[in-house]
């Protein structure tokens, strides 16, 4: 009755292949890794099994966001390559992104284009011949 073919039962079988935890969750992010910075850095006496995994599926789903968006924005500026300023201004034109990282300071960065509304040109109005001719009347 006892199971020694190692068929059943938990275990690793002799012959078989190690498989990681990211691959069995489906992810990029290593979730093994992601266990240990979270043992490591005494958040809590304990860490369940399922919790680095989850952490591994968020930051790399915030990782793909960030990544789309910065490269829609270097295609946009006619790029290959993904610089800094790119991810500022995917990050600070998207909604949420910008509220989640907005005591984030993105080196090199720069600022989003900005112009006051009181600083540009009035709409509608006179011609340029009238405005010329009421200034020089006295």
């Amino acid at each position: 009755m006892s199971s020694a073919g190692g068929g059943g039962g938990r275990g690793k079988s002799k012959g078989s292949k190690s498989v990681s935890r990211s691959s069995k969750a489906g992810l990029q992010f290593p979730v093994g890794r992601i266990a240990r910075y979270l043992k490591a850095g005494k958040y809590a006496e304990r860490v369940g099994a399922g919790a680095p995994v989850y952490l591994s599926a968020v930051l790399e789903y915030l990782a793909a966001e960030v990544l789309e968006l910065a490269g829609n924005a270097a295609r946009d500026n006619k790029k290959n390559r993904i610089v800094p300023r790119h991810i500022q201004l995917a990050v600070r034109n998207d909604e949420e992104l910008s509220r989640l990282l907005g005591a984030v300071t993105i080196a090199a960065g720069g600022v989003l284009p900005n112009i006051h509304q009181t600083l540009l040109p009035k709409k509608g109005g006179k011609d340029k011949a009238d405005i010329g001719s009421a200034s020089q009347e006295f």
